[in-house]
């Protein structure tokens, strides 16, 4: 971490940082520079995620949640989370002894009939 903050239960450890990292680093020669770590980005979206607070209550210690929401926007309109689930799929398989992408896929669909009516009409006790 680069700053001195205490660290939250949400915050990434080091392992799981160098898997993300390549994915979120991706920028072009002539963007500006950042103000915010994007290690402390990325925690904050996990804080999130984790307390499902939020945006805007997020501590004072991370990143401004304008910034947050602006790198997950970012992210997610550039493929960003995508390639991230892909990567973390094919690794989870891989550890599996499976083959890195899945072969098969299931559609789930109602199987059983329950009435011709529905809502409160198919409740309703028949008149004797």
């Amino acid at each position: 971490m680069s700053t001195a903050r205490k660290s939250y239960p949400s915050d990434v450890n080091d392992e799981e940082w160098a898997f993300v990292a390549p994915y979120l680093t991706l920028m072009d020669a002539d963007a500006p520079r950042r103000r915010h770590d994007l290690r402390e980005v990325y925690d904050a979206l996990r804080w999130i995620v984790r307390t499902g607070s939020a945006r805007r209550y997020l501590p004072h210690d991370l990143p401004p949640w304008k910034t947050v929401y602006h790198y997950f926007c970012a992210w997610r309109l550039d493929g960003t989370w995508e390639r991230v689930h892909d990567a973390l799929r094919t690794k989870v398989r891989v550890a599996d002894g499976r083959h890195p992408s899945p072969s098969a896929v299931i559609l789930d669909s109602q199987s059983v009939k329950t009435t011709e009516k529905g809502g409160p009409a198919a409740m309703t006790r028949a008149r004797k």
